[in-house]
């Protein structure tokens, strides 16, 4: 596994990942920022209307698409010239080649959060927003990380399946406007996007309560397991095209 996490980072060492990782919460972030500075008006919750503004752009839109990225890119070497039978026939478990790559691509979604929460407080520093910077951000933060480890297993189910580098970043797309829908009909529990919404706070930030909260790590865990037990008896039980 140790080997395996490794090759993972190599192969990404000299890659343009970090600045996609970086533009997109960025992007995310000067939107949020514009929208709440030319709507002060209404906006009238400080930290938490700032909040809202920068994490609907991010959580809904921005974060799923980037998770779907770094999924198909980190797949994308094993698509091209046959690599997939030179990683099948190496002496490393199907279930390390699967989870080295998951544990990777979390740790950049895990960068990725940090810097939207620098950016976050950096913002609402620049704004002169009144209080103290609200700690809470941090454990949405931390649960949106963790449900964006469900959306992993998921994308690299589909990037481990589907050659085209485009086809899975179109079908986050499409599950990003799925989740959207199911949030606003209170069955956002029972899809992974929409947790994503719920960890992060979006749309709402009421205080879970404590069924609540035991659900979403509960049914985030559940997603792992079962997208992960998918990739996994894939790659032990049938053969990808290579190109």
């Amino acid at each position: 596994m140790k080997r395996s996490i490794s090759a993972e980072w190599l192969k990404l060492r000299h890659s343009r990942i970090s600045l996609v990782i970086a533009v997109l919460p960025i992007i995310s972030l000067l939107i949020g920022c514009a929208n709440y500075y030319l709507n002060q008006g209404a906006l009238q919750n400080g930290w938490y209307s700032l909040w809202t503004q920068v994490s609907l752009f991010y959580g809904v839109f921005f974060l799923p698409i980037l998770i779907a990225i770094c999924c198909s890119y980190i797949c994308r070497l094993e698509h091209l010239n046959r690599n997939w039978n030179m990683v099948m026939t190496s002496p490393v478990s199907v279930a390390s080649v699967f989870l080295a790559k998951w544990i990777v691509v979390s740790i950049l979604i895990l960068f990725a959060q940090a810097l939207f929460l620098g950016l976050y407080w950096l913002a609402g520093t620049l704004l002169s927003l009144p209080g103290p910077f609200p700690v809470e951000t941090i454990d949405w933060t931390i649960c949106g990380w963790y449900a964006c480890m469900s959306i992993s297993a998921l994308q690299l189910r589909l990037s481990l399946q589907i050659r085209s580098f485009a086809t899975p970043i179109g079908i986050s797309l499409c599950a990003v406007f799925i989740g959207l829908g199911m949030y606003i009909a209170k069955l956002g529990i029972l899809f992974p996007f929409s947790l994503l919404n719920i960890g992060m706070r979006v749309m709402s930030q009421d205080k879970l309560t404590d069924m609540q909260i035991f659900l979403f790590w509960m049914i985030n865990l559940a997603f792992i397991i079962i997208f992960a037990s998918m990739s996994i008896r894939r790659l032990k039980s049938k053969d990808i095209v290579t190109s």
